[in-house]
């Protein structure tokens, strides 16, 4: 089981099949469970899945099923077992005592990979908050899980050493995370208010985890003319390779620009606690101009992938904001047609369609944009420098009464400057 004194985990996933009260296939469900294990660097030795209708109250999937689990354990040499489904600590202290191994859920599962990928003090603490709010009411159940030497999947993280604590300490560090989130916030709260002053537009990137949100980010980054590649954002195929809320400067050839924002993915059976936790940073969403809904086209469960991320953007109130479906990864093949505007297929790897897309943004960002012509005082040199920093400019012309500057300008700096407009035009 070890080598060079690391613990390997071989893993048993367990699902439980209902019928038609489940929204996605169990094989889907299950085969995406595998890829979770994956990530959270165990290792997949077999799958079992129970067709029941009604969950048993003791062990979820019943004393028989149980003991097909257990054999499965013995025959494969795992350590530990995860169940696809989330489980009450009681559930847990049963299947442990008759399976002789760690079992853990779902749930557990992805906050564990998330505190693996977790690298800014803010993402920390969101992981760490959701571990505590899902695990203090199972404190009962996993007594035996948290006394255990030797660490792995669900006790990795900020948070395992405040588990030992009685409800009353664990809640009052709940209680300061929430206070460290809500400062953290009140910064962020101040940008966007910054953002929206200076009428810079936001563009946001949401979708499945591993849809290529930070690969796509990476080549609009790419493509700024001002671009700043010190400035590319961590992208890997894996599963929750960004949680962390990435804001980039993205500048086009006449000088327009936009925020673009990177999001964490979306996951199925996403863990209200990691919503409610990353509820802020996904709030960046909220506040953007134009949603990306980034796509692996490749993924032949990409509609379900789809789903998810609308449903969790209508949890989040974000449904109503204008949004393109970007199908990425058309490099490894497809079986999608993009067949509106509001669509496009790209591949960020060999950047095909990234400059339509940009296009598409521009278009979509800037359509209200005003060709106006201003005649600017000198004794007010900052707005003539204003104009010319930000806009792309038709034309520049110093008369004997000021700078005559021709651009196209947004609607909010054409009202602002409406005063310095030329009175053929006023």
């Amino acid at each position: 089981m070890e080598e060079n004194s690391v613990l390997i985990q071989r893993a048993i996933l367990v699902g439980m099949f209902q019928g038609l009260r489940d929204e996605f296939s169990v094989e889907e469900s299950m085969n995406e469970l595998a890829e979770l294990t994956l990530a959270a660097e165990a290792e997949v030795a077999g799958m079992i899945i129970q067709n029941k209708a009604k969950i048993e109250v003791a062990t979820y999937i019943g004393t028989g099923k149980v003991d097909e689990v257990r054999l499965a354990v013995e025959a494969n040499d795992a350590n530990i077992v995860i169940f696809n489904d989330e489980l009450s600590g009681a559930q847990m202290r049963n299947l442990e005592a008759l399976i002789g191994v760690t079992v853990i859920d779902r749930t557990a599962l992805i906050l564990d990979i998330f505190a693996i990928r977790a690298q800014t003090k803010i993402a920390k603490l969101q992981v760490e908050l959701a571990q505590l709010k899902y695990r203090l009411p199972r404190l009962i159940g996993m007594n035996g899980n948290l006394s255990r030497t030797g660490g792995g999947i669900g006790t990795r993280g900020p948070g395992e050493q405040k588990l030992e604590l009685d409800r009353r300490r664990i809640q009052e560090r709940i209680d300061e995370i929430r206070r460290q989130i809500a400062e953290a916030d009140k910064n962020r709260i101040i940008q966007r208010k910054l953002r929206e002053k200076n009428d810079v537009p936001v563009v946001a990137l949401v979708g499945y985890t591993n849809a290529g949100k930070s690969s796509v980010m990476n080549c609009m980054i790419g493509l700024s003319k001002e671009p700043d590649l010190e400035r590319q954002v961590f992208e890997k195929d894996m599963l929750f390779a960004t949680l962390d809320t990435y804001n980039r400067r993205i500048v086009l050839e006449d000088k327009k620009a936009f925020i673009l924002t990177d999001t964490v993915g979306f996951v199925s059976k996403l863990p209200h606690t990691l919503v409610s936790a990353f509820k802020a940073t996904l709030e960046e969403a909220l506040s953007a101009d134009l949603l990306l809904h980034v796509v692996d086209a490749s993924n032949p469960n990409y509609l379900m992938q789809m789903e998810v991320t609308h449903r969790v953007l209508k949890e989040l109130k974000a449904d109503h904001i204008p949004m393109m479906t970007l199908f990425n990864k058309i490099d490894l093949g497809h079986s999608v047609v993009a067949g509106d505007t509001e669509s496009l297929l790209i591949s960020a790897k060999t950047k095909e369609n990234i400059d339509v897309l940009m296009e598409a943004i521009k278009s979509k960002l800037f359509d209200d944009h005003i060709l106006a012509n201003f005649l600017v005082p000198y004794t007010d040199g900052r707005t003539a420098s204003y104009l010319c920093e930000t806009y792309q400019v038709k034309s520049l012309e110093y008369l004997e009464n000021g700078t005559a500057i021709t651009a196209e300008v947004s609607i909010a700096d054409y009202n602002r400057y409406s005063y310095y407009l030329k009175l053929d035009e006023a």
